[in-house]
């Protein structure tokens, strides 16, 4: 006879209920690999009280100088320079938005070697002859590199000796013969070290605790891990917390306060951004699982509305779509902002903290269907005058980019034959 740990066993781990004999309860479980090299596995690695260091508010990030040096500026950039005297640079009347740095165009047929480096929410801070080149001006900018993590290293071409200006939507800005201030190395970790509090290690995590204290190359890998981290709701079951990430070398261990046989697990960082403290709140909701009230979100800035979705993406069911022809309701009272409409149309589909899409492409994905909806179905979008005020046209700076429009969501909708109904 099969028992019921046997079935937990046999299923696959974000599927099990997880539970363990100490008045503390698992928190978190790690999903991942020890001593990986170019993947890694979704292997148990331990179930953890607390993770410190996963979570921590970092300060903005800071604007960036750049140079453009010996530019021959073109298009907007040039206009900008001509008509604005030398004390309106470095002001909001010298903001550009957008510049696309690129290679010279390749042959006919050849894919380009390198595709580039967005700059982007950019203002002019100053003009001035190049020393070199009299026909040519280094132009300083400041802003920001368009990168997923401030961690992230840009990497110099290595055969770049002419970049080519753009706009976002690629009207030309000119060429200068290099750039400064964009490429970089790998910055250091902003958080040096997690800390898996109250954490009981799985046979791969033991392993890489036996080689706590080797320095060979060897001892180093086995030492590696990188896990996915899972919320362990009340009942024992998980959800994924979708860019939680526990990556870097096992460093020590020690004996929990927190319960005999407990460890705690101090882990190197690799370089990462934290994720904000606020999604802590947002996990809480779905501690006794699926939330029961709509517009929770509500209240959220836009960072944490996005984290919402991600979250709402991690704890989201395989239930079957409901029929085509089915008519949703949009409550658009909060969509004050692109990461509201994601939430809304989230609830809308799916309940109260339920998911469907949290970026244009993930949306995309969402109305061929498998998230809870076929189409073609209706949605009846109530007060959608706030939408129609806030999602306009312009340049979102959040996302350094051109603002995604109500007209935009509505065209995106209705070719794929949603039928709307704005109220």
């Amino acid at each position: 006879m099969t028992t019921s740990a046997g079935l937990e066993a046999d299923r696959p781990p974000e599927q099990r209920r997880w539970t363990w004999e100490h008045p503390v309860g698992p928190r978190w479980l790690l999903l991942g690999d020890v001593g990986f090299e170019d993947s890694y596995d979704d292997i148990p690695l331990a179930l953890c009280a607390e993770i410190e260091g996963l979570f921590v508010d970092l300060p903005p990030r800071p604007r960036e100088r750049f140079t453009l040096v010996g530019c021959t500026p073109d298009g907007a950039l040039a206009d900008l320079l001509d008509r604005l005297p030398a004390e309106a640079l470095g002001t909001e009347r010298a903001w550009l938005g957008a510049i696309s740095i690129a290679g010279p165009p390749p042959p006919p047929g050849t894919p380009p070697s390198w595709w580039g480096e967005d700059l982007g929410d950019v203002v002019v801070l100053a003009q001035r002859p190049n020393p070199t080149m009299p026909e040519a001006v280094d132009i300083d900018l400041d802003g920001f590199v368009h990168m997923y993590d401030r961690t992230d290293a840009v990497a110099r071409p290595g055969d770049g000796t002419e970049f080519v200006l753009q706009g976002w939507d690629e009207t030309p800005y000119g060429t200068c013969g290099d750039v400064t201030g964009v490429f970089r190395e790998q910055a250091a970790p902003p958080v040096p070290q997690v800390r898996l509090l109250g954490c009981r290690p799985e046979p791969h995590m033991l392993t890489a605790l036996d080689a706590v204290g080797q320095s060979t190359k060897a001892g180093l890998r086995r030492r590696r891990i990188r896990a996915e981290v899972y919320l362990v709701a009340a009942d024992g079951s998980v959800g994924q917390v979708i860019d939680a990430v526990v990556s870097g070398t096992v460093e020590a261990s020690e004996p929990s306060r927190l319960g005999a046989g407990l460890l705690d697990v101090t882990v190197d960082s690799d370089p990462r951004e934290p994720l904000p403290t606020g999604v802590l709140g947002i996990l809480e909701h779905w501690y006794a699982g699926r939330p029961a009230e709509k517009n929770l979100w509500a209240g959220y800035n836009r960072e944490l509305r996005h984290h919402w979705a991600g979250v709402a993406l991690g704890h989201r069911s395989s239930t079957p779509d409901r029929p085509a022809g089915t008519t949703y309701d949009l409550d658009g009272r909060f969509v004050t902002d692109i990461e509201g409409f994601y939430c809304a149309i989230g609830e809308a589909i799916n309940g109260p903290g339920g998911y469907f899409g949290w970026n244009l492409g993930a949306l995309d994905d969402c109305l061929c269907g498998r998230f809870g909806a076929r189409a073609p179905f209706r949605l009846v979008w109530h007060d959608s005058a706030v939408a129609r005020k806030h999602l306009v046209a312009g340049y979102d700076r959040r996302w350094l980019g051109p603002a995604i429009t109500l007209e935009y969501l509505l065209g995106m909708l209705a070719a794929h034959h949603v039928e709307i109904d704005l109220r």
